[in-house]
This record gives C-alpha cells, sequence and structure tokens, in this order.
C-alpha cells in the first residue's frame, strides 16, 4: 500500500482538539489512579529523605588509590586502565574515548 507522505496526518492531539471540556475531564480521572509504582526489588537505602541527617553513616566501599597500571585521562579527567590509553603527549594522558 503506498503512503502520500504529503497528506495532512490527524494525530492524537487533532483528536484531543476537538473533544468537550467535559470529556477530557472524564478521560483525565479514567486515566489517573491512586497507586504509586513502587519498586519491591530495590533496596530501601536508595531513597533519599530530604533533610536526613547522614552523619552517623559509614562507608562501605573500599577506596584503593591510583594503581600502577592506571591512568587519569586529562580531558574528562577519569581513571581509566593503562589498556584505555589513545595517547600521551607532553606527560598527559588521553583516553580512546576522548581521543
Amino acid at each position: 500500500m503506498a503512503t502520500d507522505y504529503d497528506a495532512p496526518r490527524r494525530g492524537e492531539t487533532d483528536d484531543l482538539a476537538e473533544d468537550s471540556l467535559e470529556e477530557l475531564k472524564a478521560r483525565r480521572n479514567e486515566t489517573q489512579s491512586g497507586v504509586v509504582d513502587v519498586d519491591t526489588d530495590a533496596p530501601d537505602e536508595n531513597f533519599e529523605l530530604p533533610g536526613a541527617d547522614l552523619s552517623g553513616e559509614e562507608l562501605t566501599v573500599k577506596v584503593l588509590p591510583k594503581q600502577d597500571d592506571e591512568f587519569t585521562c586529562s580531558r574528562c579527567f577519569l581513571l581509566h586502565h593503562r589498556s584505555r590509553l589513545s595517547r600521551e603527549k607532553a606527560g598527559q594522558y588521553i583516553c580512546r574515548d576522548c581521543d
């Protein structure tokens, strides 16, 4: 079947423009629900409460210093493994993503 791409298209917004205000209000109430979608698999620690006091929390990730086989890109300032090195120019290391 051939499609005439120059013909005006009717979209969902065209249909809404012709509806009455009462129909739009009724449709809005039908589509909204009072149920909040909550991911039950997500841990509760991902939720941040505004004004929460986190001063008693401890860091649970061990931070290691830069290793001998790693470099910091002079453009994006990310730490990369030496295998991601694209070039070294005047003591500045550039990763493959920035090159």
